[in-house]
């Protein structure tokens, strides 16, 4: 095994003056290693309950005063944090590749997901925050105004596949609407958005607002949810429905994007260059970031005309993509983020080959390379009675499958209980729209894999069946930290009978009232 020479970047003193950050009042530690090598790079702190719950106190009185500042003034200390974290964006890479493994592409391309999120807020915000004037029931005399409240303090639970961006891009609108944040990364990767609270906090946020605690799910998550008046959780259906449970329990909301077989159908109209396009997303569909994203592609539907042809293109790009440990843009395929998850991806390929699967390229763990690699895989003849045929492998692992028809196509990719990404690709975008529009997802991308629909952040983006509740990004991504108040003003006395009047006179003029602004369309 070659042992890249980690960053200069990375030294003892810049990791532990990261984790000081977070609380842990009986000296218990993880060690945080290196993927690449297993070397421990820093002993990160583990929070207990009562850390916790004096982490959301401290949260709570920073927010007290930071939702009395000007929504103007807010955005102000994003405008310089994006500046901040652009700048500092290799030094972020360089943790995101220590901490996760994923390759120097993936860890670059991560650390624009909180910038982009910033800049569309800052234009957006304005607008989606400010109180909004609506008639009330009788025309003239009476108002309604919405008016959005910050919720208080949200809990955040954030992944070890995008720790950064999901440890951050999901805060940043909630910092924005008013609310303080308290966010749990997992232990594995707590080191970059460690370093992008410090960059916000240089860049104006109030020590205190933003709070992090480190620990194992289940012995940090119910304290945090206990104590939050919101939560935002990205991971797993089965986690995410013990997360919603006791959301539901507590009377909070709560956001849930969860896991995904994310199914792609490729039509039979591609050309060559349409070829050549498909071959290249697919291949980063279903192996970008080792295969460790949400949204990735790990079913795809191939033209019985034309399979053959199609299989060979992408089975021989699969088997020629770069695998290695390395801080620079060499490989193009990184490692899986721990020994145990590159075991869970090897027993879903050896489940599938024992039940009559076929690898075409791939199918072996690389420990020449580092303790977690894995190769990429392409499988052939996957059944639903197969793990990788029905369960989110969540590794470089994708199967092939044949279709006769557009509607088999479509039938086989809403055959699975989740619904958060798919994909369709063809030369007649009005056909491509029309499949789009039949499958069961709540993302769907027209000719590319998945980084189209999650990088409009002007649009939502979640998960329906299975694959959560709720969205981030676009103005619903924004609105949910917050809660609305309902601020009505009757000018005139005129809701009910007039001193003296029949009763049976004011229905009749209510009703008949009521029927004129119909047709006036009065609302």
């Amino acid at each position: 095994m070659t042992t890249p020479t980690r960053p200069a970047t990375l030294t003892d003193e810049f990791l532990e003056g990261l984790v000081a950050r977070v609380p842990g009042s009986t000296g218990a530690t993880w060690k945080l290693t290196e993927v690449y090598t297993g070397e421990v790079l820093v002993e990160l702190p583990q929070s207990t309950p009562a850390d916790i719950e004096r982490a959301f106190q401290e949260a709570r009185a920073a927010q007290r005063l930071w939702a009395q500042w000007p929504l103007r003034k807010r955005l102000e200390v994003f405008e310089r944090a994006h500046t901040l974290m652009v700048d500092n964006a290799l030094t972020t890479a360089d943790l995101l590749q220590a901490e996760s493994g994923k390759n120097r592409r993936m860890a670059v391309e991560e650390t624009c997901d909180p910038p982009m999120v910033i800049s569309h807020y800052l234009k957006r915000a304005p607008k989606v925050l400010a109180p909004k004037k609506h008639g009330g029931p009788v025309p003239f005399v009476s108002t309604s105004t919405e008016v959005h409240v910050p919720k208080g303090v949200v809990g955040i639970i954030a992944p070890w596949n995008f720790p950064f961006a999901t440890g951050l891009s999901d805060a940043i609108p909630a910092l924005m609407a008013g609310n303080a944040v308290v966010v749990k990364p997992d232990n594995k990767t707590a080191l970059s958005p460690l370093f992008g609270i410090s960059l916000l906090e240089q860049a104006g946020l109030p020590k205190g607002l933003f709070q992090v605690v480190c620990g194992e799910g289940p012995d940090v998550g119910p304290t945090l949810i206990d104590n939050a008046d919101y939560i935002m959780f990205t991971g797993s259906t089965a986690t995410g429905r013990v997360i919603g449970e006791r959301a539901g329990r507590n009377l909070i909301g709560c956001c849930l994007e969860l896991g995904g077989k994310n199914p792609m159908i490729v039509l039979d109209d591609l050309d060559a260059t349409g070829v050549e396009e498909w071959v290249e997303s697919a291949t980063f569909g279903a192996f970008g970031n080792t295969g460790q994203i949400c949204m990735h592609i790990e079913r795809i539907y191939l033209p019985e005309s034309r399979y053959d042809e199609l299989r060979d293109a992408f089975v021989k790009r699969a088997s020629s993509l770069r695998i290695g440990a390395s801080y620079d843009f060499g490989p193009e395929i990184g490692s899986l983020v721990s020994p145990d998850h590159r075991d869970r991806v090897a027993s879903h390929v050896e489940d599938a080959v024992a039940k009559g699967a076929t690898v075409l390229t791939g199918g072996r763990a690389r420990p020449d390379l580092g303790p977690a690699f894995f190769e990429p895989t392409v499988l052939e003849g996957v059944t639903k009675d197969m793990l990788a045929g029905h369960t989110e492998t969540f590794g470089p692992v994708v199967g092939l499958y044949r279709y006769r028809s557009i509607d088999e196509a479509v039938r086989l990719a809403n055959d699975t209980d989740y619904g958060l990404n798919a994909s369709v690709w063809g030369n007649d975008l009005a056909r491509a729209e029309a499949i789009a529009a039949r499958i069961e997802s709540g993302n769907v991308n027209i000719n590319d894999a998945l980084a189209t629909a999650y990088a409009s952040k002007a649009t939502p983006s979640g998960g329906v069946k299975t694959s959560g509740v709720g969205a981030r990004h676009g103005d619903q991504g924004l609105l949910k930290y917050t809660d609305v108040k309902n601020v009505a003003t009757l000018k005139k006395q005129v809701l009910g009978a007039r001193p003296g009047q029949d009763y049976d006179a004011y229905v009749k003029q209510m009703l008949q009232s009521l029927k004129l602004m119909r047709r006036l369309r009065v609302r």
